[in-house]
């Protein structure tokens, strides 16, 4: 009866190495409270902030990436509310003149694309952190004046699906360009959400509600949920909804009410007069877009069509920019996606135990030669995926040499295999039976018992054909 209408605002911290207007380090991860910071993101009197570059440009990379046009000039605005973790006073943010406007995202949701506007991406300076306690209310400025890219799209998703897909999408985006590390424990990477509600078939929207400060994309997911519940309940109880901000309250899984929603001019904007504008060429913006490559839903499309990969598979390989190239890498050198693909999915990742592949102790090179040696026939696919992959997990050593030290050479002398294949059917004479009887699945039996004697040396397909041509 009723369908969500919803906005995201995204907020991912640009992974420069020092602060948006100071030579603070960026990364506060772990750092004590209140040791990261100076007199310019403390907002003392009498200083002068600096903007940098390279959030600057990360920004504008970003915009491209999400298919924005990017305008010769922009500039920063103060942004003037008073709260807590707000040293200055006010946020040093973008309004009337942002860096780039109207873009657009592609994504995949329930194997369908879909496509969100993209109202503006512009640039800003974060706030602190409040750490709320028992006796009271603790500020860590270490965050205060980090750059931060704000993401806002139009009101054009309509699920908690396609939420959820979007700002995944976003992430991956943001990752592959190297524009934001988007890390969501170290909160890189937040979401507000705005969220009205109408009658299915209305073209009115109802009145919006803002949700702040989501860090994760299951609590994202939830607070959509559980507000889109509480307006339709409120609804059909004849109550008004009202504009506001709320809050997720984690314990309770419930929104919570927090203050009436501002509007711009409460925010009492004007151009920041410490920063000159920003202005940038037609050919600075294309060497900027020439620079993006391949973004991750292109990528995966084309490892399902020229790779023949699976669509998870594909989804996987192409989740991260470093996990890309070494699977490509991989396919490159082995000749041979498929194996690459099984490789990495089926044994690496998991090996890995969620690590990034960047720790991989196995180098591309090493694991396209553990593929090749299995498609000559020095050893086989079994005996690779264990005992030879082990040993490179653990040594770094490339498969030649542990293949050599260990003596797993695969046996394709037929007339070798051929004796441990006749001593095999001398020694089974019930399942010789079964296969008298049309039980093929015996036949499988007795190659496993070749293996098996064989220590996993003999090549299968060998003692296959050995074996059926026996039994004849």
């Amino acid at each position: 009866m009723y369908e969500p209408i919803i906005g995201l605002e995204i907020h991912a911290q640009i992974n420069t190495k020092t602060k948006m207007f100071c030579s603070c380090n960026n990364d506060s991860f772990r750092a004590i409270p209140n040791t990261n910071v100076c007199p310019i993101c403390m907002g003392f009197p009498g200083v002068l902030p600096v903007i940098n570059k390279e959030a600057y440009l990360k920004g504008i990379k970003a915009a491209l990436a999400l298919n924005c046009s990017i305008p010769k000039f922009s500039k920063f605005d103060r942004k003037n509310y008073f709260y807590p973790d707000l040293p200055k006073g006010f946020q040093i943010s973008q309004y009337d003149q942002p860096i780039s406007e109207k873009g657009y995202l592609e994504f995949e949701v329930e194997g369908k694309i879909k496509k969100v506007g993209i109202t503006r991406l512009h640039l800003e300076d974060d706030a602190g952190k409040l750490s709320h306690e028992r006796d009271g209310t603790l500020c860590d400025y270490n965050r205060s004046g980090t750059p931060l890219m704000e993401i806002v799209s139009e009101p054009e998703i309509y699920s908690t699906s396609e939420a959820s897909a979007y700002a995944r999408e976003i992430q991956k985006v943001l990752r592959h360009i190297g524009s934001s590390d988007c890390d969501m424990e170290k909160g890189m990477m937040r979401f507000d959400i705005n969220i009205s509600i109408r009658k299915k078939g209305e073209k009115k929207f109802g009145t919006k509600v803002e949700v702040k400060n989501l860090n994760s994309f299951k609590f994202l997911e939830q607070a959509l949920d559980y507000e889109f519940e509480r307006q339709v309940k409120a609804l059909e109880a004849g109550e008004k909804i009202v504009q506001e901000t709320r809050g997720w309250n984690t314990e309770t899984g419930t929104t919570e009410s927090q203050r009436s929603k501002e509007e711009a001019h409460d925010y009492r904007y004007f151009p920041e007069p410490d920063l000159p504008p920003m202005t940038i060429t037609a050919e600075e913006i294309e060497n900027i877009k020439s620079s993006i490559g391949e973004l991750p839903l292109v990528k995966k499309t084309r490892f399902i069509k020229d790779m023949d990969l699976k669509e998870d598979d594909a989804r996987l390989l192409s989740e991260t920019p470093e996990l890309a190239k070494y699977f490509e890498e991989v396919a490159a050198k082995s000749k041979d996606p498929k194996s690459a693909n099984s490789f990495i999915t089926t044994v690496l990742i998991g090996k890995l135990e969620g690590k990034p592949i960047s720790e991989s102790p196995i180098t591309t090179d090493n694991l396209a030669n553990l593929i090749k040696l299995i498609n000559k026939n020095e050893i086989s696919n079994n005996m690779a995926k264990t005992e030879v992959f082990d040993e490179m997990f653990a040594t770094g050593k490339p498969p030649s040499e542990i293949v050599e030290e260990k003596g797993l050479k695969q046996v394709s002398d037929t007339g070798e295999i051929e004796k441990i294949c006749k001593k095999i059917i001398e020694e089974n004479p019930s399942v010789i039976a079964d296969i008298k009887a049309g039980t093929n699945k015996a036949e499988g039996f007795l190659v496993g018992q070749v293996m098996k004697a064989s220590k996993g040396k003999a090549n299968p397909k060998i003692a296959a054909e050995i074996i059926k041509k026996l039994l004849q």
